[in-house]
C-alpha cells in the first residue's frame, strides 16, 4: 500500500541541492601531473580571463612611462598574457588610469569606460589617479577617478615602478579567479553599467561625483590631520604682515 503523501516525499527528495564541496588545490595539481584534469566551469572560465587581460592603450601623465616600461623586455608583462594593449576600448577589458586625471580629461575617461565591453576592470596607477596626489588642492585636478567609475585595484606611488604595476596585475588576477559565473554582476538581469558622463559647469564638473560608486565622507579627514585646505581665489591685495605679527600672541618665555 502506497501512502498518500508519497508524491510529496518524492518531490522533496528530488529537490536540487547545490554542490558546496571545494576541490583540493593540491589534489588538482597531483592529478594534472598524471594527465587527469579535474576542474569546474568557474575555474576554467576565470583561468581564461585572468590569463588574457587586454589593457587599453592610453596614458594620462608620467605614470604612463612606467606602464610602457612594464611592457618592455626587462619586465615582460607578456608573462601574464597582458602585453596586447588595445587601441580601441571595444576590444579591451582593463583600463589602467596611469597619471593625473584633470577635470578636462575626466569626461573622456568615463566615456571610454562606458564603451568597454563586460567584463571590465579598472586599475588606478599613482597617487594622482587615486586622490589627486600633489595637485589635490588644485582647481583643475580630480581627487580620484573612483568618484565616477568603480575601481578594482588601487596602486599607490609617485610614480609606482613597473614591478608595482605587475604586482597590481597579479592582485587583479586573484580577484578574477575568485569570481563565480552565477554571482558575477555582468550576468545579472537588468544590469546597466553605463555611468553618467560629467560635463563642465560654472563651478566645475556636473555632477561632482557618481553616487552609485562614491559618497562624500561625513568628516573631512584632510582637515582633521592637516588643518584647513588652501583657499583658492582672487586676492585684492597682499596681506599686512606687521598687523598679522602684532595680532599673534607671543610665545611663553619670549623676550620683546
Amino acid at each position: 500500500m502506497i501512502p498518500q503523501n508519497s508524491g510529496r516525499n518524492l518531490k522533496e527528495l528530488m529537490v536540487f541541492t547545490k554542490n558546496k564541496s571545494v576541490p583540493d588545490p593540491q589534489l588538482r595539481v597531483e592529478l594534472a601531473k598524471k594527465g587527469v584534469v579535474w576542474t569546474s566551469l568557474d575555474f576554467l572560465y576565470n583561468w581564461g580571463r585572468r590569463s588574457s587581460i587586454w589593457p587599453m592603450q592610453f596614458g594620462l601623465a608620467c605614470c604612463a612611462f612606467e606602464m610602457i616600461a612594464a611592457a618592455c623586455a626587462r619586465y615582460d608583462i607578456a608573462r601574464f598574457g597582458a602585453e596586447l594593449f588595445r587601441a580601441s576600448p571595444r576590444q579591451a577589458d582593463l583600463m589602467i588610469i596611469s597619471g593625473t586625471v584633470t577635470k578636462k580629461m575626466a569626461p573622456q575617461v568615463v566615456r571610454l569606460y562606458n564603451q568597454m565591453p563586460e567584463p571590465k576592470y579598472v586599475l588606478t596607477m599613482g597617487a594622482c589617479a587615486i586622490s589627486g596626489g600633489p595637485f589635490i588642492d588644485g582647481y583643475n585636478v580630480l581627487r580620484g577617478i573612483d568618484r565616477y567609475i568603480p575601481v578594482d585595484v588601487h596602486l599607490p606611488g609617485c610614480p609606482p615602478r613597473p614591478e608595482a604595476l605587475l604586482y597590481g596585475l597579479m592582485q587583479l588576477q586573484k580577484k578574477i579567479a575568485s569570481q563565480e559565473i552565477q554571482k558575477a554582476e555582468w550576468y545579472q538581469k537588468g544590469l546597466k553599467r553605463e555611468f553618467p558622463i560629467p560635463e563642465f559647469g560654472p563651478n566645475g564638473l556636473i555632477p561632482k561625483f557618481n553616487p552609485e560608486v562614491w559618497q562624500p565622507p561625513q568628516k573631512d579627514a584632510r582637515k582633521t590631520h592637516y588643518g584647513s585646505t588652501i583657499l583658492v581665489g582672487k586676492k585684492l591685495k597682499a596681506p599686512d604682515l606687521e598687523l598679522a605679527l602684532a595680532a599673534k600672541p607671543a610665545a611663553p618665555g619670549a623676550t620683546v
